[in-house]
Protein backbone atom coordinates (compact mmCIF):
# COMPACT_ATOMS: atom_id res chain seq x y z
CA UNK A 1 0.00 0.00 0.00
CA UNK A 2 1.00 3.70 -0.92
CA UNK A 3 0.59 6.26 1.70
CA UNK A 4 1.52 8.63 -0.98
CA UNK A 5 -0.97 7.27 -3.39
CA UNK A 6 -3.52 7.53 -0.84
CA UNK A 7 -2.78 11.19 -0.03
CA UNK A 8 -2.82 11.91 -3.41
CA UNK A 9 -6.37 10.66 -3.94
CA UNK A 10 -7.27 12.90 -0.77
CA UNK A 11 -6.18 15.80 -2.51
CA UNK A 12 -7.96 15.07 -5.78
CA UNK A 13 -10.87 14.18 -3.91
CA UNK A 14 -10.70 17.59 -2.07
CA UNK A 15 -10.46 19.55 -5.61
CA UNK A 16 -12.41 17.42 -7.70
CA UNK A 17 -15.34 19.64 -8.40
CA UNK A 18 -12.99 21.99 -9.49
CA UNK A 19 -10.49 19.59 -11.31
CA UNK A 20 -12.98 17.10 -12.96
CA UNK A 21 -9.98 14.89 -13.57
CA UNK A 22 -12.15 11.67 -13.32
CA UNK A 23 -9.96 9.35 -15.06
CA UNK A 24 -6.75 10.25 -13.29
CA UNK A 25 -8.74 9.89 -10.24
CA UNK A 26 -10.10 6.35 -11.46
CA UNK A 27 -6.21 5.30 -12.48
CA UNK A 28 -5.28 6.19 -8.85
CA UNK A 29 -7.99 4.22 -7.23
CA UNK A 30 -6.87 1.20 -9.42
CA UNK A 31 -3.61 0.63 -7.66
CA UNK A 32 -4.89 0.93 -4.17
CA UNK A 33 -6.37 -2.23 -2.55
CA UNK A 34 -9.99 -2.17 -1.67
CA UNK A 35 -9.49 -2.03 2.53
CA UNK A 36 -7.40 1.10 2.11
CA UNK A 37 -9.77 2.56 -0.53
CA UNK A 38 -12.82 1.21 2.01
CA UNK A 39 -10.96 3.85 4.42
CA UNK A 40 -10.98 6.50 2.38
CA UNK A 41 -15.02 6.17 1.57
CA UNK A 42 -15.75 6.07 5.31
CA UNK A 43 -14.26 9.79 5.28
CA UNK A 44 -16.28 10.83 2.34
CA UNK A 45 -19.07 13.37 2.93
CA UNK A 46 -22.35 11.28 1.98
CA UNK A 47 -22.67 13.60 -1.59
CA UNK A 48 -19.32 12.31 -2.91
CA UNK A 49 -19.64 8.66 -1.94
CA UNK A 50 -22.11 8.10 -5.54
CA UNK A 51 -19.92 9.97 -7.53
CA UNK A 52 -16.49 7.83 -6.21
CA UNK A 53 -18.33 4.44 -6.14
CA UNK A 54 -19.12 5.00 -10.06
CA UNK A 55 -15.61 5.86 -10.84
CA UNK A 56 -14.16 2.18 -9.38
CA UNK A 57 -14.28 -0.75 -11.87
CA UNK A 58 -16.84 -3.33 -10.96
CA UNK A 59 -15.07 -5.82 -9.33
CA UNK A 60 -13.16 -3.23 -7.13
CA UNK A 61 -16.49 -1.15 -6.42
CA UNK A 62 -17.90 -4.71 -4.70
CA UNK A 63 -14.57 -5.39 -3.10
CA UNK A 64 -15.02 -1.85 -1.62
CA UNK A 65 -18.31 -2.62 -0.59
CA UNK A 66 -17.96 -5.53 1.52
CA UNK A 67 -15.53 -3.52 3.64
CA UNK A 68 -17.46 -0.97 4.32
CA UNK A 69 -19.54 -0.16 7.74
CA UNK A 70 -23.25 -0.65 7.44
CA UNK A 71 -23.94 3.01 8.13
CA UNK A 72 -21.95 4.09 4.95
CA UNK A 73 -23.39 0.72 3.19
CA UNK A 74 -26.81 2.28 3.64
CA UNK A 75 -25.97 5.07 2.61
CA UNK A 76 -24.41 4.46 -0.62
CA UNK A 77 -27.66 2.04 -1.58
CA UNK A 78 -30.13 5.31 -0.83
CA UNK A 79 -27.61 6.89 -3.50
CA UNK A 80 -27.74 4.02 -5.91
CA UNK A 81 -29.97 3.20 -8.88
CA UNK A 82 -31.48 -0.56 -9.01
CA UNK A 83 -29.52 -1.17 -12.01
CA UNK A 84 -26.39 -0.51 -9.73
CA UNK A 85 -27.27 -1.96 -6.72
CA UNK A 86 -28.00 -5.09 -8.81
CA UNK A 87 -24.46 -5.19 -10.07
CA UNK A 88 -22.91 -4.54 -6.78
CA UNK A 89 -25.25 -7.58 -5.04
CA UNK A 90 -24.55 -10.28 -7.66
CA UNK A 91 -20.76 -9.38 -7.58
CA UNK A 92 -20.54 -9.60 -3.76
CA UNK A 93 -19.71 -12.99 -2.49
CA UNK A 94 -22.82 -15.34 -1.11
CA UNK A 95 -21.27 -14.59 2.55
CA UNK A 96 -20.81 -10.48 2.46
CA UNK A 97 -24.43 -10.62 0.78
CA UNK A 98 -25.85 -12.29 3.66
CA UNK A 99 -23.68 -10.00 6.10
CA UNK A 100 -25.46 -6.75 4.27
CA UNK A 101 -28.70 -8.55 4.81
CA UNK A 102 -28.39 -9.20 8.16
CA UNK A 103 -27.53 -5.63 8.96
CA UNK A 104 -29.75 -3.57 6.93
CA UNK A 105 -33.41 -2.22 7.89
CA UNK A 106 -36.21 -3.97 6.45
CA UNK A 107 -36.90 -1.67 3.45
CA UNK A 108 -33.54 -1.93 2.19
CA UNK A 109 -33.10 -5.43 2.76
CA UNK A 110 -36.53 -5.74 0.60
CA UNK A 111 -34.55 -3.46 -2.39
CA UNK A 112 -31.31 -6.03 -2.20
CA UNK A 113 -33.73 -9.28 -2.78
CA UNK A 114 -35.30 -7.76 -5.23
CA UNK A 115 -32.26 -7.02 -7.39
CA UNK A 116 -30.62 -10.04 -6.33
CA UNK A 117 -30.70 -12.89 -9.34
CA UNK A 118 -32.67 -15.58 -8.06
CA UNK A 119 -29.41 -18.02 -7.46
CA UNK A 120 -27.93 -15.51 -4.83
CA UNK A 121 -31.41 -15.05 -3.30
CA UNK A 122 -31.52 -18.48 -2.52
CA UNK A 123 -28.19 -18.68 -1.66
CA UNK A 124 -28.81 -15.54 0.94
CA UNK A 125 -31.93 -17.56 2.10
CA UNK A 126 -30.19 -20.72 2.87
CA UNK A 127 -27.47 -19.01 5.25
CA UNK A 128 -30.09 -16.95 6.97
CA UNK A 129 -31.62 -20.05 8.36
CA UNK A 130 -28.57 -20.94 10.23
CA UNK A 131 -27.80 -18.61 13.79
CA UNK A 132 -25.24 -15.71 13.24
CA UNK A 133 -22.85 -17.17 15.58
CA UNK A 134 -22.43 -20.70 14.00
CA UNK A 135 -20.69 -21.66 10.97
CA UNK A 136 -23.40 -21.97 8.67
CA UNK A 137 -24.51 -18.37 9.52
CA UNK A 138 -20.70 -17.27 8.36
CA UNK A 139 -19.61 -19.70 6.18
CA UNK A 140 -19.99 -19.14 1.90
CA UNK A 141 -21.37 -21.59 -0.51
CA UNK A 142 -19.58 -20.85 -2.87
CA UNK A 143 -16.45 -23.36 -3.16
CA UNK A 144 -14.12 -25.58 -5.65
CA UNK A 145 -15.61 -29.15 -5.75
CA UNK A 146 -13.96 -32.37 -7.53
CA UNK A 147 -15.35 -35.86 -7.88
CA UNK A 148 -13.15 -38.87 -7.13
CA UNK A 149 -13.25 -40.60 -10.63
CA UNK A 150 -12.14 -37.10 -12.29
CA UNK A 151 -8.47 -37.25 -13.46
CA UNK A 152 -5.91 -34.41 -12.49
CA UNK A 153 -6.72 -33.12 -15.90
CA UNK A 154 -10.22 -32.51 -15.80
CA UNK A 155 -9.92 -31.62 -12.49
CA UNK A 156 -7.70 -28.43 -13.64
CA UNK A 157 -10.26 -27.99 -15.80
CA UNK A 158 -13.01 -27.58 -14.00
CA UNK A 159 -10.94 -25.13 -11.53
CA UNK A 160 -10.83 -23.15 -15.38
CA UNK A 161 -13.81 -23.11 -16.24
CA UNK A 162 -15.88 -22.62 -12.79
CA UNK A 163 -13.02 -21.05 -10.38
CA UNK A 164 -13.56 -17.59 -11.16
CA UNK A 165 -16.71 -17.10 -8.66
CA UNK A 166 -15.40 -19.45 -5.90
CA UNK A 167 -13.88 -17.39 -2.58
CA UNK A 168 -10.95 -19.90 -2.44
CA UNK A 169 -9.66 -22.57 -5.14
CA UNK A 170 -6.49 -23.20 -2.46
CA UNK A 171 -8.45 -26.34 -1.32
CA UNK A 172 -10.67 -28.56 -3.62
CA UNK A 173 -13.52 -30.63 -1.84
CA UNK A 174 -13.64 -33.93 -2.92
CA UNK A 175 -17.41 -35.18 -2.88
CA UNK A 176 -19.19 -38.37 -3.86
CA UNK A 177 -22.73 -38.27 -6.11
CA UNK A 178 -24.46 -37.20 -2.45
CA UNK A 179 -21.78 -34.33 -2.22
CA UNK A 180 -20.91 -36.57 1.09
CA UNK A 181 -17.50 -35.02 1.45
CA UNK A 182 -14.94 -37.81 1.47
CA UNK A 183 -11.57 -35.86 1.05
CA UNK A 184 -9.61 -32.80 0.30
CA UNK A 185 -6.92 -32.07 -2.18
CA UNK A 186 -4.61 -28.62 -3.18
CA UNK A 187 -4.36 -26.64 -5.83
CA UNK A 188 -0.74 -27.08 -5.44
CA UNK A 189 -1.15 -30.72 -5.70
CA UNK A 190 -3.01 -30.72 -8.81
CA UNK A 191 -0.24 -28.21 -10.53
CA UNK A 192 2.77 -30.05 -9.49
CA UNK A 193 1.21 -33.73 -10.63
CA UNK A 194 3.46 -34.67 -13.63
CA UNK A 195 1.09 -37.12 -15.01
CA UNK A 196 -1.97 -35.52 -15.13
CA UNK A 197 -4.12 -37.23 -17.82
CA UNK A 198 -3.13 -40.67 -15.91
CA UNK A 199 -3.67 -39.83 -11.98
CA UNK A 200 -7.28 -39.96 -10.60
CA UNK A 201 -8.67 -37.19 -7.59
CA UNK A 202 -9.13 -40.16 -5.49
CA UNK A 203 -5.09 -41.37 -5.71
CA UNK A 204 -4.02 -37.93 -3.88
CA UNK A 205 -7.10 -36.88 -2.09
CA UNK A 206 -6.16 -36.37 1.71
CA UNK A 207 -9.17 -38.64 3.26
CA UNK A 208 -8.75 -37.22 6.70
CA UNK A 209 -10.60 -33.94 6.08
CA UNK A 210 -11.38 -31.57 9.21
CA UNK A 211 -14.34 -30.16 8.79
CA UNK A 212 -17.22 -28.64 11.11
CA UNK A 213 -21.04 -28.61 11.13
CA UNK A 214 -23.25 -26.15 10.44
CA UNK A 215 -24.33 -25.49 14.42
CA UNK A 216 -20.62 -25.25 15.80
CA UNK A 217 -19.93 -22.54 17.50
CA UNK A 218 -18.20 -19.45 15.25
CA UNK A 219 -15.48 -19.06 18.14
CA UNK A 220 -14.66 -22.93 18.26
CA UNK A 221 -14.32 -22.62 14.19
CA UNK A 222 -11.69 -19.79 13.96
CA UNK A 223 -9.33 -21.88 17.21
CA UNK A 224 -9.42 -24.28 14.66
CA UNK A 225 -7.96 -21.89 11.74
CA UNK A 226 -5.55 -21.29 14.45
CA UNK A 227 -4.12 -24.52 15.67
CA UNK A 228 -3.90 -25.72 12.09
CA UNK A 229 -2.98 -22.93 10.13
CA UNK A 230 -5.77 -23.38 7.58
CA UNK A 231 -6.74 -20.78 4.74
CA UNK A 232 -10.34 -22.32 4.92
CA UNK A 233 -12.22 -25.07 6.96
CA UNK A 234 -15.15 -27.32 4.88
CA UNK A 235 -18.64 -27.17 6.78
CA UNK A 236 -21.47 -30.34 6.58
CA UNK A 237 -24.62 -30.95 7.44
CA UNK A 238 -25.91 -33.82 9.83
CA UNK A 239 -25.72 -36.22 6.90
CA UNK A 240 -22.15 -34.88 6.38
CA UNK A 241 -22.75 -33.86 3.38
CA UNK A 242 -20.68 -30.46 2.21
CA UNK A 243 -22.75 -27.17 2.20
CA UNK A 244 -20.25 -24.58 2.16
CA UNK A 245 -16.60 -23.58 3.63
CA UNK A 246 -15.67 -20.82 6.23
CA UNK A 247 -12.77 -18.80 5.35
CA UNK A 248 -9.80 -17.89 6.45
CA UNK A 249 -10.96 -13.52 6.19
CA UNK A 250 -13.73 -14.75 8.36
CA UNK A 251 -11.98 -16.64 10.79
CA UNK A 252 -9.77 -13.12 11.38
CA UNK A 253 -12.95 -10.80 11.32
CA UNK A 254 -14.81 -13.44 13.85
CA UNK A 255 -11.44 -13.59 16.33
CA UNK A 256 -11.94 -9.85 16.28
CA UNK A 257 -15.20 -9.68 17.42
CA UNK A 258 -14.94 -12.14 19.88
CA UNK A 259 -12.27 -10.16 21.51
CA UNK A 260 -14.16 -6.95 21.13
CA UNK A 261 -16.91 -8.69 22.64
CA UNK A 262 -14.58 -10.11 25.53
CA UNK A 263 -12.82 -6.88 26.09
CA UNK A 264 -16.19 -4.75 26.87
CA UNK A 265 -17.65 -7.34 29.18
CA UNK A 266 -14.10 -7.32 30.79
CA UNK A 267 -14.89 -3.53 31.09
CA UNK A 268 -18.04 -4.08 32.18
CA UNK A 269 -19.57 -2.49 29.19
CA UNK A 270 -22.06 -3.56 27.11
CA UNK A 271 -20.62 -5.14 23.75
CA UNK A 272 -21.27 -3.48 20.41
CA UNK A 273 -20.10 -4.08 17.00
CA UNK A 274 -20.20 0.13 16.23
CA UNK A 275 -17.37 2.10 15.54
CA UNK A 276 -16.72 4.52 18.77
CA UNK A 277 -17.61 7.81 16.70
CA UNK A 278 -20.55 6.16 15.45
CA UNK A 279 -22.19 5.45 18.46
CA UNK A 280 -24.64 7.93 19.60
CA UNK A 281 -24.66 9.24 23.01
CA UNK A 282 -28.02 7.03 23.63
CA UNK A 283 -25.69 4.05 22.28
CA UNK A 284 -22.87 4.57 25.24
CA UNK A 285 -25.23 5.16 28.19
CA UNK A 286 -27.12 1.83 27.48
CA UNK A 287 -23.75 0.51 27.17
CA UNK A 288 -22.42 1.34 30.42
CA UNK A 289 -25.29 2.55 32.74
CA UNK A 290 -26.52 -0.74 33.34
CA UNK A 291 -23.37 -2.01 34.78
CA UNK A 292 -22.36 0.84 36.55
CA UNK A 293 -25.64 0.40 38.83
CA UNK A 294 -25.67 -3.19 39.09
CA UNK A 295 -21.72 -2.76 40.60
CA UNK A 296 -22.68 0.73 42.52
CA UNK A 297 -25.88 -1.64 44.09
CA UNK A 298 -22.83 -4.75 44.29
CA UNK A 299 -20.99 -2.13 46.51
CA UNK A 300 -23.32 -0.99 48.94
CA UNK A 301 -22.02 -4.44 50.46
CA UNK A 302 -19.00 -3.14 51.33
CA UNK A 303 -20.60 -0.14 52.92
CA UNK A 304 -22.66 -2.49 55.24
CA UNK A 305 -19.74 -3.69 56.33
CA UNK A 306 -17.53 -0.65 57.47
CA UNK A 307 -20.67 0.63 59.23
CA UNK A 308 -21.09 -3.01 61.05
CA UNK A 309 -17.31 -1.93 62.37
CA UNK A 310 -18.14 1.47 63.23
CA UNK A 311 -16.64 0.98 66.43
CA UNK A 312 -13.79 -0.98 65.82
CA UNK A 313 -12.77 1.95 63.30
CA UNK A 314 -13.09 4.16 66.02
CA UNK A 315 -10.72 2.57 68.80
CA UNK A 316 -8.12 2.73 66.24
CA UNK A 317 -8.88 5.12 63.39
CA UNK A 318 -5.53 3.99 61.72
CA UNK A 319 -6.75 1.06 60.19
CA UNK A 320 -8.73 3.29 57.78
CA UNK A 321 -5.66 4.57 56.43
CA UNK A 322 -4.74 1.20 54.69
CA UNK A 323 -8.54 -0.18 53.60
CA UNK A 324 -7.80 2.05 49.91
CA UNK A 325 -4.13 -0.09 49.91
CA UNK A 326 -6.04 -3.75 50.63
CA UNK A 327 -8.91 -3.35 48.77
CA UNK A 328 -7.08 -2.21 45.31
CA UNK A 329 -4.29 -4.97 46.23
CA UNK A 330 -6.98 -7.81 45.79
CA UNK A 331 -8.69 -6.47 42.77
CA UNK A 332 -5.81 -6.46 41.22
CA UNK A 333 -4.70 -9.65 42.19
CA UNK A 334 -8.10 -10.71 41.15
CA UNK A 335 -7.77 -9.66 37.76
CA UNK A 336 -4.80 -11.08 36.97
CA UNK A 337 -6.00 -14.61 38.10
CA UNK A 338 -9.20 -13.84 35.79
CA UNK A 339 -7.51 -12.76 32.91
CA UNK A 340 -4.44 -15.65 32.60
CA UNK A 341 -7.84 -17.83 33.23
CA UNK A 342 -9.85 -16.69 30.36
CA UNK A 343 -7.57 -16.02 27.83
CA UNK A 344 -6.02 -19.72 28.60
CA UNK A 345 -10.05 -20.94 28.44
CA UNK A 346 -9.92 -18.39 25.00
CA UNK A 347 -7.15 -20.24 23.56
CA UNK A 348 -8.29 -24.25 24.78
CA UNK A 349 -5.54 -24.41 27.29
CA UNK A 350 -7.95 -24.54 29.77
CA UNK A 351 -11.06 -26.57 30.30
CA UNK A 352 -13.75 -27.01 33.30
CA UNK A 353 -12.25 -30.14 34.34
CA UNK A 354 -9.29 -28.53 34.83
CA UNK A 355 -10.33 -26.69 37.87
CA UNK A 356 -8.98 -28.35 40.99
CA UNK A 357 -5.40 -27.92 39.15
CA UNK A 358 -6.31 -24.22 38.84
CA UNK A 359 -6.83 -23.62 42.06
CA UNK A 360 -4.04 -25.53 43.33
CA UNK A 361 -1.73 -23.57 41.09
CA UNK A 362 -3.26 -20.41 41.92
CA UNK A 363 -3.18 -21.30 45.68
CA UNK A 364 0.68 -21.42 45.64
CA UNK A 365 1.35 -18.31 43.34
CA UNK A 366 -0.73 -16.09 45.25
CA UNK A 367 1.08 -17.54 48.83
CA UNK A 368 4.56 -16.32 47.27
CA UNK A 369 2.57 -12.95 45.77
CA UNK A 370 1.03 -12.75 49.15
CA UNK A 371 3.90 -13.57 51.08
CA UNK A 372 6.39 -10.83 49.23
CA UNK A 373 4.07 -8.25 49.35
CA UNK A 374 2.98 -8.49 53.05
CA UNK A 375 6.79 -8.59 54.42
CA UNK A 376 8.17 -5.52 52.06
CA UNK A 377 4.53 -3.98 53.75
CA UNK A 378 5.41 -4.73 57.23
CA UNK A 379 9.00 -3.33 56.74
CA UNK A 380 7.34 0.22 55.19
CA UNK A 381 5.11 0.31 57.67
CA UNK A 382 7.55 0.07 60.64
CA UNK A 383 10.42 1.33 59.04
CA UNK A 384 8.16 4.46 57.18
CA UNK A 385 4.96 5.03 58.48
CA UNK A 386 6.11 3.98 62.43
CA UNK A 387 3.19 2.22 62.89
CA UNK A 388 2.39 0.19 65.62
CA UNK A 389 3.69 -3.91 65.17
CA UNK A 390 0.33 -5.12 66.24
CA UNK A 391 -1.46 -2.84 63.72
CA UNK A 392 1.43 -3.48 60.96
CA UNK A 393 0.64 -7.27 61.37
CA UNK A 394 -2.90 -7.26 60.89
CA UNK A 395 -2.28 -4.85 57.67
CA UNK A 396 -0.02 -7.60 56.39
CA UNK A 397 -1.98 -10.97 57.07
CA UNK A 398 -4.59 -9.15 55.86
CA UNK A 399 -2.82 -8.81 52.49
CA UNK A 400 -1.74 -12.22 52.35
CA UNK A 401 -5.27 -14.01 52.98
CA UNK A 402 -6.60 -11.01 50.17
CA UNK A 403 -4.37 -12.24 47.55
CA UNK A 404 -4.92 -15.40 48.32
CA UNK A 405 -8.81 -15.54 48.40
CA UNK A 406 -8.50 -13.14 45.28
CA UNK A 407 -6.64 -15.40 42.90
CA UNK A 408 -8.82 -18.39 44.05
CA UNK A 409 -11.71 -16.41 43.04
CA UNK A 410 -10.32 -14.86 40.08
CA UNK A 411 -9.73 -19.05 38.88
CA UNK A 412 -12.76 -20.18 40.07
CA UNK A 413 -15.46 -18.00 38.73
CA UNK A 414 -14.45 -18.12 35.15
CA UNK A 415 -14.26 -21.94 35.49
CA UNK A 416 -17.22 -22.17 36.78
CA UNK A 417 -19.42 -19.84 34.13
CA UNK A 418 -17.82 -21.96 31.31
CA UNK A 419 -19.25 -24.87 32.79
CA UNK A 420 -22.77 -23.36 33.10
CA UNK A 421 -22.48 -22.44 29.42
CA UNK A 422 -21.97 -18.44 30.32
CA UNK A 423 -19.79 -16.11 28.82
CA UNK A 424 -16.49 -16.04 30.92
CA UNK A 425 -15.30 -12.38 30.41
CA UNK A 426 -18.50 -11.27 32.15
CA UNK A 427 -16.51 -12.62 35.36
CA UNK A 428 -13.69 -10.19 34.95
CA UNK A 429 -11.97 -7.37 36.71
CA UNK A 430 -15.23 -5.07 37.77
CA UNK A 431 -17.27 -8.01 39.33
CA UNK A 432 -14.49 -9.39 40.78
CA UNK A 433 -13.24 -6.42 42.35
CA UNK A 434 -16.53 -5.14 43.96
CA UNK A 435 -16.53 -9.03 45.38
CA UNK A 436 -13.16 -8.80 46.51
CA UNK A 437 -13.68 -5.56 48.48
CA UNK A 438 -16.25 -6.79 50.46
CA UNK A 439 -14.93 -10.07 51.50
CA UNK A 440 -11.57 -8.19 52.28
CA UNK A 441 -13.07 -5.47 54.41
CA UNK A 442 -14.52 -8.91 57.07
CA UNK A 443 -11.56 -10.62 56.73
CA UNK A 444 -9.63 -7.02 58.01
CA UNK A 445 -12.07 -6.24 60.26
CA UNK A 446 -12.26 -9.69 61.77
CA UNK A 447 -8.28 -9.99 61.87
CA UNK A 448 -8.61 -6.73 64.03
CA UNK A 449 -10.36 -7.59 66.19
CA UNK A 450 -8.54 -10.98 67.18
CA UNK A 451 -5.14 -9.46 67.22
CA UNK A 452 -6.28 -5.81 68.34
CA UNK A 453 -8.87 -6.81 70.92
CA UNK A 454 -11.69 -4.06 69.81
Amino acid sequence: MSDAAILTLKTMLANLDDAKKYQSLRDVMENLPAPDLAAVFEDLPPEKLPVLFRLCPKDLAAEIFAELTPETQQTLIDCLTDKELKVVVNDLFVDDATDLVEEMPANVVKRILAQADPATRRMINELLKYPEDSAGGVMTTEFMELRAGMTVAQAIDAIRKNGFDKETINNCYVTDSDRTLIGVVSLRALVLCREPDNEHIADMMDENVISVNTTTDQEDVSQLFEKYGFLAIPVVDNEKRLVGIVTIDDAISILQDEASEDIAKMNAIGPTDKPYFKQSMWDLYKSRAPWLLFLMVSSSFSSMVIRGYEDALAAVTVLTAYIPLLTDTGGNAGSQSTSTIIRGMALGDIEPKDLPRILWRECRAAILCGGTLAILNFAKLILLDGIAAPVAAVVCLTLICTVLLSQIIGGFLPVVAEKFHLDPAVMASPLITTIVDTTTLLIYFNIAKVLLNI
